[in-house]
């Protein structure tokens, strides 16, 4: 692909570089994601530690973490690990969810972010932070609030771009706008859910991407776990642990949705072994292949999941592989919704999709 750069580790695997957006930074195609760090999954800060230098050994120069994850603890894992290697890292945090119980403890409001980039760049023992994401969009606060505080901290030093995660088109279409209508920075990326199993984005979300000359940073390649290889057909799923324990609807068999899901793997199994590669590296090699995804986020808990996945990070899926993906889930389809842990308001409100009462008929 035009623009991609290469780097060839001791251990002699290239890794690729594009960049990111506009903004000229250079970014490996697997982003180290580090929400599995802390007690939500990997306890052992030292293993953590370990797979952090293993994967920047191998090339991987992009670290993506949130200030949510393990309140904190996750940027707490990354700050430590990176001592001494700052300078070589693009680090990328976020910013939105809640960080304690008071009403304006979370959020996109300028009160709220310049407080949270001050304990995420504490938290991080860093100076600054290269892209400092919004999490998720604030119907509570305007666009340009939010836009406003950004170009300041882009000023200030203390970040070098910003980006935003899993924003619908429309609203990333409405900030350029207004970023340009009142001279404010605009967002260099979007953190979209994107997968072989969640292909929505590729039907608005990827095209207003290009359209803005934006980088993309995919989360969840491995759709929450059905592309790792774990969950297979007439299988028993338990649902009392792990991820199925915290949203059991999104695991449980008996549902159609999740049925549909293991149908599709099965096939995708299949695929992945005539290639002679696993299914996770199946489902990365997919999301790096499509020309609006700079980067994949790859969010290891263990060591060995990290090696399978950088084992994979030479596949190159051929246009017949490419099609019969496109045959067993189509283009633009999702085989479940990535976002039900996080709905837009605009389908949970019921009074934003109904009239008042006395206002509903037509005469």
């Amino acid at each position: 692909m035009p623009g991609d750069h290469y780097w060839s580790t001791e251990e002699n695997i290239d890794m690729r570089y594009r960049t990111l957006g506009g903004t000229g930074i250079e970014v490996s195609t697997h982003c180290l994601g580090t929400m599995m760090f802390g007690a939500v999954g990997n306890p052992d800060h030292d293993d953590c530690d370990r797979i952090i230098h293993t994967a920047l050994d191998q090339g991987i120069n992009m670290v993506d973490t949130a200030d949510m994850y393990g309140r904190g603890e996750s940027e707490e894992i990354v700050g430590t690990a990176l001592r001494g290697r700052r300078d070589d890292v693009v680090l990328a945090t976020k910013v939105h969810f809640p960080m304690g119980e008071g009403p304006n403890q979370g959020g996109n409001s300028r009160r709220w972010i310049l407080k949270a980039v001050e304990g995420s760049l504490r938290r991080l023992n860093t100076d600054w932070i290269d892209l400092y994401q919004i999490h998720r969009p604030d119907p509570a606060t305007d666009i340009e609030e939010t836009l406003s505080v950004l170009t300041d901290l882009v000023r200030d030093g203390k970040i070098r771009a910003f980006g935003c995660s899993t924003f619908p088109a429309e609203e990333i279409v409405e900030a350029h706008q207004v970023s340009e209508r009142r001279g404010l920075g605009r967002l260099r990326t979007e953190q979209p859910p994107y997968s072989i199993l969640a292909r929505g984005v590729e039907a608005s979300t990827l095209p207003v991407c290009q359209r803005y000359g934006m980088g993309v940073l995919v989360w969840s390649p491995l759709a929450f776990g059905f592309l790792s290889g774990r969950y297979r057909r007439d299988q028993p799923v338990d649902l009392t642990t792990g991820r199925a324990a915290l949203r059991p609807a999104q695991f449980d068999p008996t549902i159609a949705e999740n049925a549909a899901k293991l149908d599709a793997v099965e096939q995708l199994v299949d695929l992945a072994a005539s290639l002679g590669c696993t299914l996770p590296q199946l489902a990365i090699a997919f999301t790096v292949a499509h020309p609006a995804v700079t980067s994949a986020i790859i969010g290891p808990r263990t060591l060995p999941q990290l090696e399978d996945l950088l084992t994979g990070a030479t596949l190159t899926l051929d246009d017949a592989t490419l099609d019969r993906i496109d045959e067993i889930v189509p283009p633009g389809t999702n085989r479940y919704n990535p976002n039900a842990a996080f709905p837009l308001r605009a389908l949970t409100d019921t009074t934003r999709r109904r009239r008042p009462l006395a206002e509903r008929a037509a005469a």
